[in-house]
């Protein structure tokens, strides 16, 4: 009976000393990170929504491998990660990356504030209203047309906080944000960003799309 209690007093122990290392990695890769200019909303080594996106945000960017999982190697090279820098320079602006699958806001000193990751256009075909499309993102330079603050409730699905740059082609809030191109042009950005991005950007804002 006693070797039985030290067996589970070892295995509290245990579990009470992985949770805090665990935490106290999750506040380095959290400070790290925001550092860095991906999107942490509170660095607190409390894994959220904006932790989970930051870490797979910096695999994109870095061009690693897109697991979600911080670990040991990943934290290494968050530890040895530069501060990225944008394609473009001037005024404020919006990049969309669609091979690394990113978003970088640039500010008016041409330096990147926050870093999304994205789901972009999978190239696919789908049928709408009885024609074929092509799941397409639209490359090249453009600009902020019109926005709707809330949900449009879209044939295709809803779209959370939409900031439209090319006709029915949009910024916006969704709750698949998976590693790779999975929409159907639109540019995808987490749910827990789509309210404060769309604040953040303005119509006539700058925004470039490239490979």
């Amino acid at each position: 009976m006693l070797k039985a209690n030290w067996i589970i007093l070892a295995i509290i122990l245990f579990s009470v000393t992985t949770f805090a290392q665990s935490s106290k990695q999750i506040l380095e890769a959290e400070k790290l990170l925001s550092d860095l200019g991906y999107w942490i909303l509170k660095i607190d080594g409390v894994a959220d929504a904006s932790t989970k996106h930051a870490i797979v945000a910096f695999q994109k960017a870095e061009r690693r491998k897109r697991t979600g999982v911080l670990n040991t190697a990943e934290l290494k090279a968050l530890r040895l990660a530069k501060y990225p820098t944008p394609q473009f320079t001037g005024e404020a602006h919006i990049e969309v990356d669609i091979t690394r699958q990113v978003l970088f806001l640039v500010n008016e000193n041409g330096r990147i504030t926050h870093i999304l990751p994205i789901s972009s256009g999978s190239e696919e075909k789908y049928q709408q209203d009885g024609k074929w499309q092509i799941a397409h993102t639209p490359r090249g330079e453009f600009k902020i047309e019109r926005q709707i603050h809330g949900t449009r409730k879209a044939p295709l699905g809803n779209l959370y906080n939409p900031s439209y740059f090319y006709k029915g082609v949009a910024i916006h809030g969704s709750n698949s944000i998976p590693v790779s191109p999975a929409s159907h042009g639109c540019v995808r950005i987490p749910r827990f960003a789509d309210k404060l991005f769309i604040d953040m950007v303005w119509v006539g804002m700058k925004v470039y799309v490239y490979d």
